[in-house]
């Protein structure tokens, strides 16, 4: 319960002063770290209990955010440190991988995957390659050539090889859409699937084709064609266009059907001898001219690091600088290729403080309700929540209220989404910026009043009055609040309720 304070605002009787004093010992006997203070007061004819819960500084373990493994769950994965929790994994499979044979999805592969990440506390992020420089065997299928496809043989900068579909030709189209088609009729929604790329276009499916000789990439309809077949197979699974499709405003066109946006090379600095990088010219000139500034609001962004966090490192770059820049950008996710972090002090301090911010991060700030209330009614909960995080809650995620006690419990899911609560923001790309990206601020603080209805058949007495961020298709807490006392079942017991007849 923690300890509790009351309202200077007016003369409390005695009748409260005893109620308070019971409050306060029994939170004295709940526990010892005070985690909320609670105040009685006069509202009128009734009495509100105050409630002013204690903020948490621990890294979030919350769904669809946060440190991203790569290529390996998070219980495989020998680089993923024990203070870092992560909840998506992220796979680049080969469509040769997932369609061995024309119209048969490799439905062993992704299932498995799934099956992985869910026993490691993960969804599976999952982006389709069809061609990487200097790859032996190809990434595309090999029946593809046997069926009449269109393949060809480029050149990459440092003199490889490799064989790449012509996605212009109709064959090849033709088996790629329907491919996605049928990706999307067996995977959309499923609950292991926390996310898609846009991908298959391009080298390592980031939509350009740098540096190839013979091989450019597609026509403008033929890559439109692509993002529409996404779109219309991942309705209910989010999905992300890497920020290189900026060519042609194909990014522009992704983000406007709902499409979020990753960026592969977080940390690519510019220099004295070098003019033009991805972090002060590539991604500002994408996301300023494609106009998608504001995208954030809407989908999720995705960062990978370039190289590792081990290069900035040695390189002597400002850890500060580069996360200060993603949070900014309003990320949501960082992926450090599953790489070692330096194992240093100072090091652990800035990736916590990055991982204190990324994505949403929801602190309940104060939360008023009835002292009594009667069977068959509704309690109103006034309540003051805060985004200090970087980004929304992307999910349609409630508040729940839980009252239990005397052998029962209640649980109600309200009608509060938490899913429009916005963080802070700074000007980004400016003069300034670039030069020392500053700390984001918090968002705004929003008054939310929701009901509780109390059933007309509760016994009376004292109850325990919890909350929780609940998926409202079970009602089961899914997401941690930044505020102490949570139990293991995923509620927060905040308060006392007594039910009077």
């Amino acid at each position: 319960m923690g300890s509790f304070r009351f309202s200077n605002s007016r003369m409390l009787s005695s009748q409260m002063i005893l109620h308070a004093c019971f409050l306060v010992a029994l939170a004295a006997e709940s526990r010892a770290e005070p985690s909320s203070s609670q105040a009685a007061l006069d509202h009128g004819s009734e009495r509100l209990v105050t409630i002013r819960p204690v903020e948490s500084d621990q890294i979030l373990a919350n769904p669809s955010m946060g440190w991203q493994t790569f290529g390996k769950v998070a219980n495989e994965d020998p680089a993923l440190p024990g203070w870092i929790p992560s909840t998506v994994c992220y796979f680049r499979p080969h469509w040769a991988e997932l369609e061995p044979a024309p119209g048969k999805i490799n439905e062993a592969y992704l299932d498995n995957v799934l099956g992985k990440a869910h026993r490691a506390g993960q969804k599976l992020a999952l982006r389709v390659k069809c061609c990487s420089p200097g790859t032996k065997p190809p990434m595309y299928p090999p029946w593809l050539k046997e069926a009449g496809g269109r393949i060809i043989t480029t050149q990459y900068e440092d003199g490889s090889t490799t064989d790449v579909p012509d996605l212009d030709d109709a064959v090849v189209l033709k088996a790629h859409l329907s491919f996605i088609e049928r990706l999307g009729a067996r995977y959309d929604g499923h609950p292991d699937l926390d996310h898609m790329d846009l991908g298959s276009v391009g080298w390592w499916g980031e939509w350009h084709m740098h540096a190839s000789t013979k091989a450019p990439l597609p026509s403008v309809q033929t890559r439109k064609s692509i993002i529409a077949a996404y779109v219309k197979a991942f309705r209910r699974t989010p999905l992300l266009i890497p920020i290189g499709a900026k060519a042609d405003h194909l990014l522009r066109y992704a983000i406007d059907r709902g499409a979020g946006w990753r960026a592969d090379c977080l940390g690519d600095m510019c220099g004295t001898n070098r003019p033009r990088c991805h972090m002060n010219t590539y991604y500002p000139e994408a996301i300023q001219q494609e106009q998608v500034m504001d995208a954030w609001k809407n989908a999720p962004v995705a960062w990978e690091s370039c190289w590792t966090l081990d290069k900035w490192v040695k390189e002597g770059w400002s850890l500060r600088s580069i996360f200060n820049y993603a949070l900014a950008v309003h990320g949501s996710y960082l992926n450090n290729k599953s790489s070692r972090l330096p194992d240093t002090p100072e090091v652990r301090k800035e990736v916590e403080r990055f991982l204190r911010r990324l994505g949403y991060r929801l602190v309940l700030r104060e939360l008023q309700h009835p002292s009594h209330v009667r069977p068959g009614t509704a309690m109103k909960v006034m309540m003051k929540w805060q985004n200090v995080g970087s980004a929304p809650c992307y999910r349609p995620y409630r508040l729940a209220y839980r009252i239990s006690g005397k052998g029962k419990s209640v649980r109600v899911v309200g009608d509060v989404a938490v899913n429009r609560w916005l963080p802070g923001s700074v000007e980004v790309f400016t003069p300034s910026f670039f030069e020392t990206p500053p700390d984001l601020p918090p968002g705004e603080v929003h008054a939310i009043n929701d009901l509780m209805r109390i059933p007309a058949d509760l016994p009376p007495g004292e109850y325990a009055f919890s909350i929780a961020v609940v998926d409202p298709a079970d009602g089961n807490p899914v997401g941690r609040l930044a505020i102490k006392g949570r139990t293991d079942d995923g509620w927060y017991p905040v308060s006392k309720v007594a039910v009077e007849h």
